[in-house]
């Protein structure tokens, strides 16, 4: 069964450990990771809550940077084209060697946080045993199963994909809204109940898994 897990490396392990004592509050996030023959890179880096001086010094110092290019900026962001060493290519290698995907990577607080898609959930056993030879502190903090209920790789059951395409399409959340709940509880045969919790769970699905890629995390909000 497909497996989906969300896994920690301090990046002293990885990448852009000198960067964060540069600069301890960045985070960074990679805007494509992409598979090249036999390896896994990450060409395009977004950095974000630091100045652009401050950035680029780290960028100049940090050993597991080989060069960069700065692409674009966007207030307090800018998305870097970076060239890694090899470390960074071989560690990489290592979490994908068992057909394992990485479809994100984000960093902040001197550690990365990736999502990684395995075919099978035996072989996230494989790559517990690469990291332990390789003594990499691998993490892992929260796994997920993809059943053939889910719907593509957002998590999605059948039912929450049709409640939310359904209301998107006859213009629920439209501003002034086009349809009400009851109506499209009627179109869909099942009670207003059931539809607006399929929509707060479909919501709430979605955010976790293009949003939160860290997981879920549960702030407690006061008000004034």
């Amino acid at each position: 069964m497909v497996t989906v897990v969300w896994a920690t490396l301090p990046a002293s392990d990885f990448a852009l450990s000198e960067t964060f004592s540069v600069a301890p509050d960045a985070t960074f996030e990679c805007e494509r990771i992409i598979e090249t023959g036999s390896e896994t890179v990450m060409p395009l880096l977004w950095a974000r809550g630091v100045d652009r001086e401050t950035v680029e010094r780290g960028f100049e110092r940090d050993h597991s940077v080989d060069g960069f290019e700065r692409l674009a900026s966007f207030e307090d962001e800018g998305l870097y084209r970076m060239t890694w060493i090899r470390r960074v290519r071989l560690v990489l290698q290592i979490l994908t060697s068992t057909r394992a995907t990485v479809l994100d990577a984000v960093s902040d607080s001197e550690q990365w946080t990736l999502r990684i898609m395995y075919p099978q959930r035996s072989e996230l056993s494989e790559t517990n045993e690469f990291c332990e030879q390789h003594r990499l502190s691998f993490s892992v903090e929260r796994i997920r199963e993809l059943s053939e209920e889910v719907v593509g790789q957002y998590g999605l059951t059948d039912e929450q994909f049709d409640a939310l395409t359904i209301a998107c399409e006859a213009g629920y959340f439209d501003v002034p809204r086009a349809v009400d709940l009851d109506d499209l509880a009627t179109e869909l045969g099942i009670s207003h109940q059931a539809l607006s919790e399929r929509l707060r769970r479909g919501h709430e699905v979605l955010i976790e898994e293009t949003l939160l890629i860290d997981g879920p995390s549960h702030l407690s909000i006061r008000s004034n």
